[in-house]
């Protein structure tokens, strides 16, 4: 049998579960017998079903499952969490094969899936595109084993490298009608975009993916931004907020309680009451901002973070080399002055033309 063929299969499914299933990762699972596809499922929304169950219970002929294959990204889990654990079904079916990408680095699994479905007599083959596996997991395993959730930076920077103009004299503030497209004002006061439409709402794409966005206290005070999705379906994602001094104002869209909210504060300063909505913490801002930062969120249990605030929030986290992905969009325009776009020195992955915009991805190797 073709073991990467089907492995593909599962990774294909598997990206339907992003951004819904966490912090369970999306795990594609494919069922075959005599060559063809009898079942395949992928990990529902968290505290239903896994991927496992889902493509068992797509079989037609429970029979068949006796003499068939289950191909899975990720090792079976071993233990109870809020289902049962996938091994002992995979057990109780007398599936005669299993086929995985890659072993589940949490403790409570971590090759006890593997050891329980051989000690049943089954087959077991691990580590079949196992790199295409983990890249695909790599929110889960940054979790579990870098302790800290999954870090995407993400802005739009002119062709000569500018994220913000310098404002025309007599201009007061600095607003665009949302983050992801920064305007500026002109002799007109008429806003400038840096990238267009399609790039827009491909960073909301991007949003639904990811668990929380984080931007700073000018990124809320110039645009006042949902930070939500619009241009594509999908969960809002948790909007985190440096604000050191509270200076954003009560009527800001970030605190309006339609996405659950994270203000991050320093001490000596007077919150408002925290509620299951607006919740604030307290990090020191002197030293390690992005390491106290990782620290809360991983408190509160988030999976994964686009930072899109403005170049000083942007910079901490590199200097601190605190991130794991980088999606930078070049716009076709100029600005000649202004603020300078981050300074990053990493490996670019790939490039890609979104119209007349440019779009560089780096990873943090």
């Amino acid at each position: 049998m073709n073991h990467e063929f089907y492995i593909k299969r599962c990774l294909q499914i598997a990206k339907n579960g992003i951004g819904t299933s966490r912090p369970n990762p999306s795990v594609g699972a494919v069922i075959v017998y005599k060559d063809k596809i009898i079942g395949e499922g992928f990990t529902s929304n968290y505290g239903g079903n896994h991927a496992e169950v889902n493509a068992i219970n797509t079989v037609k002929n429970p029979k068949l499952l006796e003499k068939a294959t289950i191909y899975v990204t990720l090792e079976p889990c071993s233990h109870f969490g809020k289902t049962p654990p996938c091994a002992d079904l995979i057990v109780k079916n007398k599936l005669k094969n299993v086929v995985i990408g890659c072993v589940d680095s949490n403790r409570l699994v971590s090759g006890k899936g593997i050891e329980r479905l051989k000690k049943a007599g089954i087959n077991v083959v691990v580590g079949v595109l196992e790199k295409e596996c983990r890249e695909h997991h790599k929110r889960f395993f940054t979790v579990q084993e870098k302790k800290r959730p999954y870090i995407v930076l993400k802005w739009a920077e002119t062709k000569d490298g500018f994220v913000y103009p310098e404002l025309v004299s007599g201009s007061q503030e600095l607003v665009s009608e949302s983050q992801e497209s920064i305007s500026s004002f002109v002799k007109n006061n008429a806003p400038i975009w840096i990238s267009n439409k399609f790039s827009q709402q491909l960073v909301h794409k991007l949003r639904s993916k990811e668990h929380a966005i984080l931007v700073g206290t000018n990124t809320v005070l110039a645009d006042n931004p949902k930070l939500n999705v619009r241009s594509w379906f999908g969960e809002n994602p948790i909007r985190i907020v440096l604000d050191r001094s509270l200076r954003i104002p009560k009527n800001a869209t970030i605190l309006d309680g339609s996405v659950k909210t994270i203000v991050l504060h320093s001490k000596g300063f007077q919150p408002l009451e925290n509620n299951d909505i607006i919740i604030f913490e307290e990090i020191n801002f002197s030293k390690n901002v992005a390491k106290q930062i990782c620290n809360v969120l991983q408190k509160h249990n988030i999976q994964s973070l686009i930072v899109e605030g403005g170049t000083q929030t942007l910079q901490t986290f590199i200097n601190e080399n605190l991130w794991d992905e980088a999606m930078v969009f070049i716009g076709d325009t100029n600005f000649e002055k202004g603020i300078k776009a981050p300074k990053l020195k990493a490996n670019k992955v790939s490039e890609q033309n979104i119209k007349n915009d440019v779009l560089k991805i780096y990873k943090n190797d």
